[in-house]
Order: structure tokens, then C-alpha cells, then sequence
């Protein structure tokens, strides 16, 4: 086929070794296939735009991570973030990995348990458990995280209502050297309000008290805090023994593990400069062996990590709707992919690529997305190539948070596809459209007729 004409430019080139008659000649990669498909027939098929999933990444990606806690620490146990990703068929594939279910609402517990979760390896974290909510995680056994003083007497006074004991963690916040400190979940542990809460759960004798818990944040993007972590956690672990002679059955480090990803406004990306599952599991077991615990009774190691585990399976495909030119001189592409789809394109610098070979040209260019809102802005400032309307694009690493962060304005929900591991596709999650909502509104009798 003749190759689309690409008109000339003027760059100005700051750095390098030009060419004689081109300037610095670059190869710009693309991204024709996912998992041997090609971008074309999937967006043939399920339309544009279109979530893939790859269950081969998953699973590798689940291996990798668990391979590198549980060659440190004989005593591991992961349980899926259900806020990263709540398809059922993406749960479903952590649970056969071996994974329990970490969820923070009384409507993700439902869905563990309809994903055949059973309830004693359910976590229940969060400040928002309704009094039904706890009623059925004390019903199932679930591990009930308790996060402020209001939980904490609601179980012991429904312990006493069902003369069931609960079995029951302390959320701990704490300064582990990282700003933002989160210090609105849980109790604080270097003012005493953690021990103050142990103290008082030990000496009300109703509930089991079977862990500490610590989410220290989100992406971070160092191991250290997770050393310091666990070195205060495992504190507070041995003067529970020491003054109640009760061993912590688990130390729950929560999540926060960064992926690949690059933060707006990083140097260098993320691929670059964040740890491995290796660094991280290397700085949390080092503390663990450090903290000299009983070799009889050493606490279990939960993980709840999501992002790391689901982003890099996770592919966002679109296509170019326009092109036009900003009164400052930039080239803007606008998508059918806004930011109502990638909520987290306010913080992540996203990768962007053709889906076919477009040569070596490029340009700085503003990615635009198709709301009616001048915030819906997927990159501010990337050298991408000139596609052309109808031209194809792939969008790597949205498998965490996109799909339980999206939003219907504007624009309907699109299809989500997982491909297998034999390389069949599936919907696991079908496109919105107008009967979604007519489903869900009601109108009032008086507002049935108009006349205009």
C-alpha cells in the first residue's frame, strides 16, 4: 500500500546530533496487537473505545509478586483489592491464584462473596461498615479491620447482641517518613490511640483479636516506609505479649505498591525509578526477622496490594476523532477516550500509542478527550506521531482504578474484553447503553406529557 503523506515540519532541535538532511531520526514504537490480536479486529468487533484485559498478565504478574514475599517469608497470604478492579471475572482470577478478598464497602463484600469467596477470608477495611455490614462480617467469621472508636464499640455491642465473638485487627496510622501522612484511617501510633485501642478491645474479652493493620498510602514510590511499617507494627505485636501473653496471628501491611506508571510531573518515568516486588518484599521481611519474634508463633504477612498487580494488564483502545491547531501553535488530537473513563489521567502521565507504523515524525501534541469540559485533558504535552481521523490508539498500563473510578457523563461505558490464556476473547463486562438508565429513572406521573 503507498504509504499517507506526512507533511513537513519545523522542530527545533535542543539536544543531540542532527542528521544531515533530516535531524535526529526517531522510530516510533506502536502497539498492533494485544496478546497476538490485532487492535483492528477487537475494535471491529467490540467497538471504539474498548478495556482489554490480559489473564496471562495477570496471573504472571500475581506469580512474580507472590514468588517474591514467599521466598523470604515462609508465612505469606495476599488478598485482592476489590476497589483496584471489581470485575468479577478479574477477582475470579485472583481467588483461583489463591488470593482472599480485601474490600472496603458492604457492596464489595457482597461481591466477594457471590465471587464464592468464603467469609473467613474476607477483610473488611474502611469507616464506612453499616451496622448490617457488621452483623454479616461477625455472621461469617470475616476479618473485621477496625478503623476509628465508633466501629470499635459498635462490634463490642453487637459481640454482646449475637453472643458471636468477632474476630477483629486495629487499623494503625503512623509516620513512616512519607508526606502526605494518611492519618484519618485508623488509630495513631505514635500519640498512644493505637494502644489505647488494643487496650480496650483486650480488656473487654468479647472480641478475638487476630491483627494490626497499616495502608501507609498510595504509590509509594520508595521500600523504606514499608520497613518502618512493619518495624511498628511488630512493636506493638510483642507488648500485646508481653502484657496480655496474646500472640498477633497477622501483621496486615495494606497496599500502596506503585506500578509502572509514571506521576505527573516525574523526571524520569516510573518504569525507571519505582521498586520491584523484590525491593519491596526485601525491606518488609528484613524488618519482620529483625522484629525477633517467637519462632513458634510468627504472624502471618498480608498483603493487600492492587495496582501493581492488575495495571500493567490493562489496555484502554480509541480512536481519533479530529485534529486542529491551538491558538499557541500546538497540535491537539482529540479521542473518543475522556477522562470520565481515566479519572486517572489527573495524576498519571499515561503511555500513548499508534496502533500501526507511522513513521518517525512527531510533534508535541495536547490529547484531548470528547467531553464538553476544558478539564478533559488526557495528555497535556506528549511528542506523538500525526495520526489522522479514525486513526487507532492504545493506551497501556489502566488496569487499576479505571474501571471502578469511571463515570457516565457524557458518554456511555464501553465493552471490557478479557483475553484467556488460550487467546479467546470475552466481555466480561457489557457497553452501557440508554435502556442502563432508563432502567433506573423514574419518572412522576405529572412530568409523563410535554408539550412544546
Amino acid at each position: 500500500m503507498k504509504k499517507a503523506y506526512q507533511r513537513p515540519i519545523i522542530i527545533k532541535i535542543n539536544e543531540g546530533m542532527p542528521s544531515k538532511k533530516f535531524g535526529i531520526r526517531r522510530v516510533n514504537k506502536h502497539i498492533p496487537e494485544i496478546e497476538g490480536i490485532p487492535v483492528e479486529e477487537i475494535i471491529s468487533r467490540y467497538g471504539s473505545p474498548v478495556f482489554v484485559i490480559s489473564e496471562r498478565i495477570i496471573r504472571e504478574k500475581y506469580q512474580e509478586a507472590k514468588t517474591a514475599f514467599e521466598t523470604r517469608y515462609p508465612k505469606v497470604q495476599f488478598a485482592w483489592s476489590y476497589k483496584t478492579n471489581y470485575l468479577d471475572a478479574v477477582c475470579r482470577i485472583f481467588h483461583q491464584e489463591g488470593s482472599w478478598a480485601e474490600v472496603v464497602s458492604g457492596f464489595e463484600y457482597q461481591k466477594a462473596l457471590d465471587n464464592g469467596v468464603p467469609g473467613n477470608k474476607i477483610i473488611f477495611n474502611g469507616p464506612d461498615k453499616s451496622k448490617e455490614d457488621l452483623r454479616l462480617a461477625i455472621k461469617n467469621q470475616s476479618l473485621i479491620h477496625i478503623d476509628h472508636y465508633d466501629e470499635l464499640y459498635e462490634v463490642l455491642t453487637l459481640a454482646e447482641q449475637m453472643q458471636e465473638r468477632p474476630q477483629v485487627a486495629i487499623r494503625v496510622n503512623m509516620d513512616t517518613g512519607i508526606y502526605p501522612q494518611w492519618d484519618r484511617f485508623g488509630f495513631n501510633y505514635e500519640n498512644g490511640e493505637a494502644w489505647n485501642a488494643i487496650s480496650r478491645l483486650m480488656h473487654s474479652s468479647k472480641v478475638d483479636l487476630r491483627g494490626l493493620h497499616a495502608h501507609i498510602g498510595t504509590y509509594i514510590m520508595s521500600d523504606k516506609p514499608y520497613h518502618v511499617a512493619m518495624r511498628k507494627l511488630a512493636d506493638l505485636a510483642k507488648r500485646i505479649h508481653q502484657r496480655w501473653g496474646h500472640h498477633i496471628s497477622y501483621i496486615d501491611l495494606g497496599g500502596g505498591f506503585a506500578s509502572a506508571n509514571t506521576l505527573k510531573g516525574a523526571y524520569l518515568p516510573g518504569s525507571d525509578t519505582n521498586p520491584t516486588f523484590d525491593q519491596y518484599a526485601q525491606a518488609i521481611t528484613d524488618a519482620i526477622w529483625a522484629a525477633d519474634f517467637d519462632p513458634n508463633n510468627m504472624p502471618y504477612l498480608f498483603l493487600e496490594t492492587g495496582r501493581a498487580l492488575i495495571d500493567d494488564a490493562g489496555y484502554l483502545l480509541g480512536t481519533v476523532l479530529a485534529n486542529k491547531r491551538l491558538p499557541d501553535g500546538r497540535r491537539a488530537t482529540i479521542l473518543d477516550v475522556g477522562v470520565n473513563l481515566m479519572f486517572t489521567a489527573f495524576w498519571y502521565d499515561y503511555e500513548v500509542y499508534p496502533a500501526k507504523d507511522t513513521g518517525f515524525q512527531t510533534e508535541t501534541t495536547v490529547l484531548y478527550g470528547p467531553l464538553c469540559m476544558n478539564i478533559d485533558v488526557i495528555r497535556e504535552n506528549i511528542n506523538f506521531p500525526l495520526l489522522k481521523k479514525g486513526d487507532h490508539f492504545v493506551i497501556k498500563r489502566v488496569g487499576a482504578y479505571t474501571m471502578t473510578q469511571w463515570m457516565q457523563f457524557i458518554t456511555y461505558r464501553p465493552n471490557v474484553v478479557l483475553i484467556d490464556m488460550e487467546g479467546q476473547m470475552h466481555v466480561i463486562r457489557k457497553k452501557e447503553d440508554i435502556t442502563v438508565f432508563k432502567n433506573q429513572e423514574l419518572v412522576p406521573e405529572h412530568l409523563k406529557n410535554i408539550k412544546l
